[in-house]
């Protein structure tokens, strides 16, 4: 019988043992979904067909000795990646009959791999929020607590892992979309270095920006994705020609001190992180995990990121419009929805645009198009541009002195379903801590640490230098084997 609170290393080793098949195992992720989706509505598409399909060939692979570690685990893809054959909606009417014709980078590297798809997740229409309120297909709800948001745009991963209808499921993160879910739904979740993972097949909201990532129960089991993930693609122009770590191998390293498997770590903390606007009791989860790495060996040191506070309107000049060139394919012509009814093609093209995209999609359009027009593009693009290279520069400078940052994910826990839907620009600030990762192109991951006293889940956000990846999740997975806040599963 498949147990649905094992890792993906916990399931990857009874696939090994032959403990369990990957047939059985897929069929419990399947009876899973089914079973507990209705109240989540976490995925868009279920393939339960083609998963068992896969499955059984993972079980085939393995009988003959030609298994990888990943083979037969059920995944889910965040519905933005192309998925030959299913469809890839990117959450919104624009795109919701559209069947993909091949398969992203990152989704054909783990299908590679072996793993098994069961389905693609709910998501805020084109990767646009921060609640998972903004689908076309309704919002996601929180396995914790119904009432509450799972965080944006990746919600629908988020939720999956959290519920455990999946032990792991891709995600993309152009703002913070994989780690502030992973915070709000008590999971693990990773941001990697910008050209780490390929983007092609990805469809793009900021090119410039847009990140796959992992979300899964643990940093071990972001590792072994990770790895299966990560590497160059000549398909992608800014995928970087760089060796993949042994990520797996950096947290299986043993400490020279057991009791301080952290010790020689140093661990910056900017004011800006824990001042005005963090919720409370965020701020004690995270000064109590803090203690806690240095219980592990690590020391602490101030260091500065002055222009944090900038990162949320230079953030929302250069996404909007990167987003405005990127979403200006879908017209009607190719691809997509199109409108019933129009008089000639430049109706056309206003009618299907307009029947097609959502508030907030719409609503962001307008924002890049206006900073992208003539008169505007040197006083808000070309100068948020100007101040994103100084934000990746305090970075720089902070990480002489330190070798990971730490600080809060979020300055709030999950928030109630409508509670910021007519204050865009508070919904925006939820976002204010993870953004500077994406400016900056740097990797960061959130962990679990605690909860508020109502049990909502709070996230501890690691951040690294440029392809540090396999040095966050070895101060996770240490943080990990020290606590068990990552293995608190919500009542289902």
């Amino acid at each position: 019988m498949a147990d649905p609170l094992a890792t993906v290393a916990g399931l990857a080793a009874q696939l090994a043992a032959r403990a369990i098949s990957s047939v059985e195992a897929t069929r419990a992720a399947l009876d899973r979904i089914a079973a507990l989706d209705h109240s989540l509505n976490s995925f868009v598409t279920v393939d339960g067909d083609g998963a068992l399909a896969a499955a059984g060939a993972a079980d085939d692979a393995r009988a003959k000795g030609e298994a990888g570690p990943l083979a037969g685990i059920p995944i889910a893809h965040k519905d933005v990646l192309m998925t030959a054959g299913l469809p890839t909606t990117c959450g919104s009417r624009m795109l919701a009959n559209f069947v993909a014709p091949y398969d992203a980078h990152v989704v054909g590297r783990l299908k590679r791999a072996g793993t098994v798809l069961v389905g693609k997740t709910n998501m805020d229409e084109f990767a646009m929020g921060s609640s998972n309120e903004n689908s076309h297909f309704g919002p996601v709800r929180n396995p914790w607590n119904p009432a509450l948001v799972p965080g944006g745009s990746s919600g629908g991963s988020a939720a999956a892992v959290a519920a455990r209808l999946v032990p792991a499921a891709t995600g993309t993160d152009t703002g913070g979309s994989i780690r502030q879910p992973a915070s709000y739904t008590g999971i693990t979740g990773l941001k990697p270095t910008y050209g780490r993972c390929s983007r092609y097949g990805l469809v793009a909201f900021a090119s410039s920006l847009d990140t796959p990532g992992v979300f899964a129960r643990t940093a071990e089991d972001c590792a072994l994705l990770l790895a299966a993930m990560a590497g160059r693609d000549a398909r992608d122009s800014t995928s970087m020609d760089r060796p993949v770590d042994d990520y797996a191998g950096a947290l299986a390293k043993p400490a020279d001190d057991p009791a301080r498997p952290l010790a020689g770590l140093r661990v910056g903390l900017p004011a800006e992180f824990l001042g005005e606007g963090v919720d409370a009791e965020v701020a004690r989860a995270v000064e109590a995990a803090i203690a806690e790495l240095r219980r592990l060996g690590a020391t602490t040191v101030p260091v500065a990121l002055p222009r944090i506070g900038l990162c949320v309107p230079v953030y929302y000049v250069i996404a909007p419009a990167e987003a405005s060139s990127n979403l200006s394919r879908f017209d009607g012509v190719r691809y997509g929805h199109r409108a019933a009814e129009y008089r000639d093609l430049a109706d056309m093209y206003r009618r299907s645009r307009a029947e097609g995209f959502g508030p907030e999609v719409k609503r962001r359009i307008l924002v890049g198009t206006y900073v992208l027009s003539h008169g505007y593009y040197d006083a808000y693009y070309l100068k948020a541009q100007q101040v994103r290279r100084l934000v990746a520069d305090d970075f720089r400078a902070a990480f002489a002195q330190c070798d990971v940052i730490a600080g809060p994910t979020a300055p709030t826990a999950a928030f109630p379903i409508g509670a910021q839907a007519d204050d865009p620009v508070q919904m925006y600030l939820n976002d204010i801590f993870t953004i500077p990762a994406n400016l900056a192109g740097i990797p960061a991951v959130s962990i679990p640490c605690g909860f508020t006293g109502d049990g909502r889940p709070i996230g501890l956000q690691l951040h690294g230098p440029a392809f540090a990846e396999a040095r966050l999740l070895a101060v996770a997975h240490r943080f990990q084997q020290a606590t068990d806040w990552h293995e608190r599963a919500p009542a289902l």
